[in-house]
């Protein structure tokens, strides 16, 4: 197939499967149509090893979104679509691209579908498709274009056609056919601008040769007083940092108990305070190892003076991680603490790559390269887990388990609530469960979502 084959027909699939339906198993369905299309129109020469494990995320991540049919699921399933339609034609851009590429595409969408010429077949075409395009499509298009328009000026013209019984709402049709021709057109004939293909080798992990020779950074210091320089600031920052995990492990688990409110403030406050320490000591680190001093024989006390301040970081993080775990024994599960959890792994993270970047001579765009990754791991790891029902079946071995809570504001809990209203018979409980289920299962089959269907 061509690409205006794959562009109208995902653009009819999202008109079928979205026609008078919430979302929600059709989201799952399209996405995972568009994953294997995507798949057998990639070249060979593109089919990577990268390229397949987004091929089985984006599957995955459409599976997820079928089941929970939730935000996180939903990024999950664009983010892994997107990433797999881009790595299957520039198998060596780097991902950072992805951003403005997709944001050019859709901005020029609305110039480059009338470039006809550069996404339909320009020879060799039957003339039934001709005649097909010719009096049929272009024909059809334009009159419901024109159609909505005057409809909207005129109440006399719309109800020439509304009084007659036609079970179609063409309005709807036409919004999906727009919604889904622009999804289709950008994502099978997005365009990659020249200058970025020029620009790819800005993102390399590794130095080039002619930046391996140390040299001062700045004309008004030489390379001995810069190298001197960051030996004393990593000294100062390390005795610093010594005496903040002191102070700061001190105040966590030695001074007397807060109240429930103080405790919350004092745990939010000081995991921003190690996460923005973390950050801070990144970036640090990325000034004095930009270029130069990643191969300087004499910079060796400052590569050992830089990884001990990322061990010491890593500590402050076990710190914080220590005191959030604290803080849920006491007060319960919620989707904040856990949320810290992820923050602070995600820093763990970023320091061992900012301890492998010295250690292996890497540029520092080396850590935002790997890190993106990372982020799009946690996205997945969200929308494939039921986040939801873990707090709750941890919740409900607590005495002070609150019901309501987690009834009005915790998603996907309700198997283990009723496990829970059942243990302590409560019928209220049961029957505001069941109303919502039978909320959920009373939807047409493609608004669905599977996991409801599974209650009992």
């Amino acid at each position: 197939m061509k690409t205006h084959h794959y562009i109208f027909l995902t653009a009819i699939l999202f008109v079928i499967v979205f026609y008078d339906q919430d979302v929600g198993l059709n989201l799952g369905i399209l996405g995972m149509i568009y994953a294997v299309l995507t798949l057998i129109r990639t070249p060979g020469k593109n089919k990577t090893r990268t390229l397949y494990a987004l091929f089985v995320t984006s599957i995955l991540s459409s599976a997820a979104f079928a089941w929970y049919g939730d935000f996180p699921s939903f990024i999950a399933v664009a983010s892994s679509l997107l990433l797999l339609g881009y790595k299957s034609k520039n198998r060596r851009l780097k991902i950072l691209f992805l951003i403005p590429v997709f944001i050019v595409n859709c901005c020029t969408s609305f110039c480059r579908f009338f470039s006809f010429d550069e996404w339909l077949p320009k020879k060799n075409v039957s003339g039934l498709w001709q005649k097909t395009f010719a009096f049929i499509l272009i024909p059809l298009v334009l009159v419901s274009v024109f159609f909505g328009i005057y409809s909207a000026g005129s109440d006399h013209f719309a109800a020439l056609f509304t009084n007659y019984e036609l079970d179609l709402n063409i309005w709807q049709v036409f919004c999906l056919s727009v919604l889904g021709f622009f999804i289709a057109f950008n994502y099978w004939n997005y365009a990659v601008e020249k200058l970025i293909y020029k620009n790819n080798h800005v993102l390399d992990n590794e130095f080039s040769k002619d930046s391996r020779i140390p040299k001062a950074t700045y004309s008004f210091l030489d390379l001995d007083a810069e190298r001197t320089s960051g030996v004393i600031s990593f000294v100062l920052l390390n005795i610093l940092l010594i005496f903040f995990i002191i102070t700061y492990n001190y105040e966590q688990f030695y001074e007397a108990v807060k109240t429930p409110i103080q405790l919350s403030e004092e745990t939010h406050e000081r995991v921003n305070a190690v996460i923005m320490s973390i950050v801070m000591a990144i970036l640090v680190i990325m000034f004095y190892f930009k270029s130069g001093f990643n191969f300087d024989p004499k910079a060796g006390l400052l590569k050992i003076l830089a990884k001990l301040w990322i061990v010491l970081n890593a500590i402050l993080v076990v710190s914080a991680a220590l005191k959030n775990y604290e803080y849920i024994v006491n007060y319960a599960f919620t989707y904040k603490r856990l949320g810290v959890f992820a923050f602070l792994l995600l820093s763990l993270i970023g320091l061992a790559l900012t301890y492998i970047k010295i250690q292996k001579q890497k540029r520092n765009i080396f850590l935002v390269n790997t890190m993106i990754w990372y982020f799009y791991g946690t996205v997945l790891v969200c929308s494939y887990f039921n986040w939801g029902g873990f707090i709750t079946s941890q919740n409900m071995k607590r005495k002070d388990f609150a019901v309501n809570y987690h009834v009005t504001s915790i998603n996907f809990s309700e198997k283990a609530l009723l496990e829970y209203a059942d243990n302590k018979n409560d019928q209220k409980l049961k029957k505001r469960l069941h109303d919502k289920m039978k909320s959920e299962t009373s939807k047409t089959f493609l608004s669905k979502i599977i996991y409801y269907q599974t209650l009992k």
